[in-house]
């Protein structure tokens, strides 16, 4: 069976602390149970053999019937008592308890001549209930001497041979352990703090965000992570607004040309000469002036734009009445959505961008629905296309991806769905693609309704790829 780790770095940590806790106990009960309580047993075994040796003598020394008559007083037996039996589950203090009686027995059979012969018995509270309420007790069953006859004198269990002190040392083990988790528990919170921070900027940072500068004031290792995120986040921040303005610049001084490129084309080639190559050349120009829009599209995707709360079922209906006008019908099932905040230019960006697709490569069966799910507004722009190999779908939500159907529209730059997915980041949402049933592609933008889109706190930001 493989050993399943825990996953989070605070579980491991506690984890590893309180293993590396048990095992110092554990070697320092080992250490204890050897040095310290084996040679106190030792001790107290040699006592009480010489306690038990001048009893004998004395009972053994006496005249028969004052032998017999102390004898009467003592707890005695002419039969051997029956062995103590062997427990089948001890738990952790019936093993220390066992294993201190056991040493004390052998250890006072070792220092008492060989016809003074020891049992240990613990049946006393069982066979003969303790007298006047009196606990019951373990006993040792010594045999001796009394009058020249052998006899069975029971005696208590001295406290060297009982578990004393082991449940305590049990007790302050566990609540030593317990205080190590709880002592790793708050310190990697402490530690775990500046990591979630640094989580939830870079999340940040990956929508599209520009969050303020990490605290670079903590430990050492903490600061140097938190100064190397700082450092990257304003290296991006000023690689994007130049993209941004070299962008704009090309967009700008291509555009130039092309207008005089355009009334250079209407005035040398009057209307009614070659309105076929006017009409090609004009085409050619437009297919220009859209891709440069796609790339402005791209760089910005509505970073700057203010959200504001809006109705995003009557942005949809909007857009599928503009397409009605130009010929394509689209089937609207709008759903229950309530008012939520969204920048609605942005927004408008990426249904028109999916219900164009839709138009291109679906043709028929153009279908919009609107739904809510949870704290979640759905939107699916569906078709009844030809649809796509599932394993281009990811891939097509990359800059200048082209599915292999496209290639008979030539007015685009692959960038279509790319805005699609930066502006469903940019508001929290995904973009996803899925087999519609009975056939076709449906794409499912996913918003949340109570999440604040990136950059509502007023800060200005720079756009990502």
């Amino acid at each position: 069976m493989r050993l399943r780790l825990p996953r989070s770095l605070l579980s491991r940590n506690i984890a590893l602390l309180v293993a590396l806790v048990a095992l110092s106990q554990i070697c320092s009960l080992a250490v204890l149970l050897h040095f310290v309580q084996r040679p106190r047993i030792e001790r107290a075994s040699i006592i009480f053999a010489d306690y038990v040796k001048l009893l004998d003598t004395t009972l053994a020394s006496m005249p028969p019937d004052e032998g017999r008559a102390a004898a009467a007083r003592l707890e005695t037996r002419n039969t051997a008592p029956p062995q103590a039996p062997a427990e089948t589950h001890p738990s952790l203090i019936d093993f220390f308890r066992t294993w201190q009686r056991d040493v004390f027995v052998e250890a006072l059979q070792r220092h008492l001549p060989p016809d003074l012969l020891v049992r240990w018995d613990a049946s006393h509270d069982e066979a003969e209930p303790a007298a006047d309420g009196e606990a019951a007790q373990e006993r040792l069953w010594i045999r001796i001497h009394a009058a020249g006859e052998p006899i069975w004198v029971a005696l208590p269990m001295t406290a060297d041979a009982r578990a004393s002190g082991i449940t305590t040392a049990l007790i302050l083990s566990a609540a030593l352990a317990l205080l190590a988790a709880l002592t790793g528990y708050l310190l990697q919170r402490h530690l775990n703090r500046p990591l979630r921070k640094l989580a939830r900027a870079a999340r940040r940072v990956s929508a599209g965000e520009t969050p303020p500068p990490l605290p670079t004031n903590g430990p050492t290792e903490i600061a140097q992570v938190s100064l190397a995120f700082n450092q990257m986040t304003d290296a991006l921040k000023q690689a994007e607004a130049t993209r941004a303005l070299m962008l704009a610049g090309v967009s700008h001084d291509i555009r130039t040309p092309l207008t005089k490129l355009r009334l250079a084309i209407a005035m040398a080639l009057p209307r009614g000469s070659n309105d076929a190559l006017v009409a090609s050349s004009e085409s050619y120009l437009d297919q220009i002036d859209t891709i440069l829009q796609q790339f402005m599209d791209y760089a910005g995707s509505g970073e700057r734009e203010t959200p504001q709360p809006g109705d995003l079922n009557a942005l949809a209906g909007q857009l599928v009445a503009d397409f009605a006008g130009l010929g394509h019908e689209f089937d609207f099932e709008e759903g229950q959505l309530p008012v939520f905040a969204f920048r609605p230019i942005a927004v408008m960006r990426l249904l028109m961008n999916l219900m164009q697709n839709a138009v291109n490569y679906g043709r028929t069966g153009l279908t919009i629905r609107t739904w809510r799910d949870g704290d979640t507004a759905c939107v699916i722009v569906a078709d009844r296309g030809n649809g796509i190999r599932a394993e281009e779908l990811e891939r097509l939500k990359s800059p200048f991806s082209r599915g292999a159907n496209a290639r008979t529209h030539s007015g685009g730059s692959g960038l279509g769905l790319a805005i699609v997915e930066r502006i469903a980041r940019l508001h929290g949402g995904s973009l996803t693609f899925r087999d519609r049933e009975g056939g076709g592609l449906e794409a499912v933008v996913r918003l949340p309704l109570n999440r604040p889109p990136a950059g509502q706190n007023g800060a200005p930001h720079t756009p990502r790829a």
